[in-house]
Order: structure tokens, then sequence, then C-alpha cells
């Protein structure tokens, strides 16, 4: 070493940076606390056929008695026990909204990534709908199950998807108008790719944090659209156990044992926020994140 050179400090450039650590990633505790509540509920309601203590067509107390012996939460109006109906009234609702929710989030994904690629499409599929979400729900469910033939189940979900369809498109075209728009885009289309594929493979894997976000939000509206149909009897039918069914059936009797009508309706509210609660701890987040400076 020259005299009048100095040595760089390496011992303080160590303590300014740091050495660099390998990037772990832990399963957040926030995540799983707001996971956690969705999946209890979802893997009771499936599970619950199987734990109910009672056949659920079987009278075993007197007409809405209280709680009590056999029956935690009382009977219903023809002295069924409320806890079994309520353990085996949700995995039918869960899977038709499950099943509506993704239907509506698919169909809503590729009429507007189409659209957006084809501004002329995309103004056709805006204003029809438009037009369809003027008509309002229940009336739509009304039209939609009863004058499908045989009605039932299979009714519904139709419905549910065909009013829902209309609000998550609006959603996905404009979540997909800035991505058509991008130079990637353009140089997959002039380099002869075809239609599908800019959809599939180009536009769609972008949306990702949208779409899911999305389901989320359709699942809730699903939950909503399914109980509206079970409470006025267009889809599941007595004396099958439905949480919206147990609600109409046993509204006369709230005030000789609340819980035949409390317990749906907190079940169903519990539903609908806990999956929206999970799907948006799930959303992946896009925002810039802060850079330390060194």
């Amino acid at each position: 070493m020259t005299a009048g050179t100095e040595r760089p400090d390496l011992t303080a450039r160590t303590a300014t940076t740091g050495p660099k650590q390998p990037v772990r990633r832990r399963p957040r505790l926030g995540l799983v606390l707001r996971t956690l509540p969705a999946l209890v509920l979802i893997a009771a309601a499936v599970a619950g056929p199987w734990l109910a203590p009672h056949a659920i067509d079987a009278p075993v107390t007197a007409p809405y008695a209280e709680p009590g012996g056999g029956a935690p939460l009382g009977g219903d109006q023809l002295g069924r026990d409320v806890l079994t109906r309520l353990l085996a009234g949700g995995r039918e609702l869960i899977a038709t909204s499950l099943l509506v929710a993704a239907l509506v989030t698919v169909v809503a994904a590729l009429l507007g990534a189409f659209g957006a690629l084809r501004p002329a499409v995309g103004r056709i599929v805006e204003r029809s709908a438009d037009l369809l979400m003027l008509l309002p729900a229940v009336l739509g469910i009304l039209l939609i199950a009863l004058s499908w033939p045989g009605g039932g189940r299979f009714a519904v979900i139709v419905a549910a998807v065909v009013m829902g369809v209309p609000y998550a498109v609006r959603l996905a075209a404009g979540a997909a108008a800035p991505v058509a728009t991008s130079g990637y885009i353009e140089a997959a289309a002039v380099g002869g790719e075809r239609m599908w594929h800019l959809v599939v493979r180009e536009v769609l894997p972008n949306l990702r944090a949208t779409l899911l976000a999305l389901f989320g939000l359709r699942f809730v509206a699903a939950v909503y659209v399914v109980s509206t149909a079970g409470f006025l009897q267009v889809g599941p039918q007595p004396p099958a156990a439905d949480w919206a069914l147990m609600i109409r059936e046993n509204a006369g009797g709230i005030v000789l044992n609340p819980w035949a009508v409390l317990a749906p309706s907190l079940a169903i509210g519990l539903l609908a926020m806990s999956v929206n609660l999970a799907v948006s701890a799930l959303v992946p987040q896009t925002g810039r994140k802060a850079v330390t400076a060194l």
C-alpha cells in the first residue's frame, strides 16, 4: 500500500449496507386469521350432514320447542331439530354459490377481455349489460326460475348467472381495457396471434388480482340470490333442509323459538362475510413497495 493512501473502512460499509439475507416467505398471521373463519365454516357445512344428530325430517320435539334436551337449538314448525337442519342445509347453498360465482367470473372475464380487444364488440356487450342491470334481481329470478321447465336448483343457477354477469362484465372490461392497449398485446397481434391466444394467454393472466376479487364479490352476491330464491321457494322445496327455506318456514314462530330463524340467518351472513374477507386477503397486492435506501 502506497503512502498517503487510506484503506476503505469495510467495517463501516458492512454495517451500513449489511449482508444480503435470503428472502424467506412465511405465511403471515393476518392471512391465516382472515381465511380461517371461511375454511372452518365451509368445512362444517360440507361435513354437516354427517355430523347431524337426527334425520332432517324426523320430529324430535314439540313444534317450536325451546332449546333443551336432544335439541340444542330447539324445534321448528314441525318439531324437527333445528341444529340438524342447520348442519344439513349449508352444503347445497355453498356448492351452488361457488358454481355460480365461478361461472359468472369466467363468462365476465372472457367477454370483458374480448370486448377490450374489439371495441365494437365491447360497446355491444356493455350496452347489453346496462339493459340487463335495469331488471330487478327478484323479478329476474322469478321470470327465469318459474319459466324454466321443472324449476329446481338448476333453474336457480341459471337465473343467478344471468343476473350476475352484467355487473361482473363491466368490472372485467374496465380492468382489461388498459391491458389490451399495452405494447406487448399489440406486438402479439402484429405477430399473427389469434384472438383466443390474446385473450387467454396475454390479457387474462394480467387480471388475476381483479378476477380473484371479482370472484369473492360474486360469491357474496350468489349467496344472496340463491338465498332469495330459497326464501321465495323457487329453488329447494320442503322438506329439504336449506338455510333460506328454514327462515321462510319458521318466520311465523320466531317469538316461540327465535333460533329457528336466527340460526340460519346468522349462518348465511357469516358465510358471505367470511368468504369475502378470505378472498380479499388472498388478492395479490399490486401497489409499489417501499425501497430502503442504502
